[in-house]
């Protein structure tokens, strides 16, 4: 996922370094391709892409939280029944 984000800042710099060394090219127009073609494209792309792995991060968080930090299902009491004690 990062290889192919890299290739596309490098790109997308290229592209501005021409935009502002040609003759009838200026920095404000450079500045707005990288904008443009750069930095909004791979932001979103990086985000929606990075959403699986916060996803998964936050379930492990709630899941520490909550004291199992195993991943497996707390052993519960099924609804409506309660728990039995055992009297000494």
């Amino acid at each position: 996922m990062y290889l192919v984000a890299i290739a596309w800042a490098y790109v997308a710099l290229m592209m501005a370094a021409a935009e502002a060394l040609s003759p009838q090219g200026t920095l404000f127009g450079a500045f707005v391709t990288l904008l443009l073609y750069g930095v909004l494209p791979l932001s979103l792309l990086l985000y929606i892409l990075g959403t699986p792995g916060r996803r998964r991060r936050r379930r492990a968080a709630e899941s520490a939280a909550e004291g199992n930090a195993g991943g497996h299902a707390t052993a519960r009491p099924a609804e409506g029944f309660a728990a039995e004690r055992e009297e000494a």
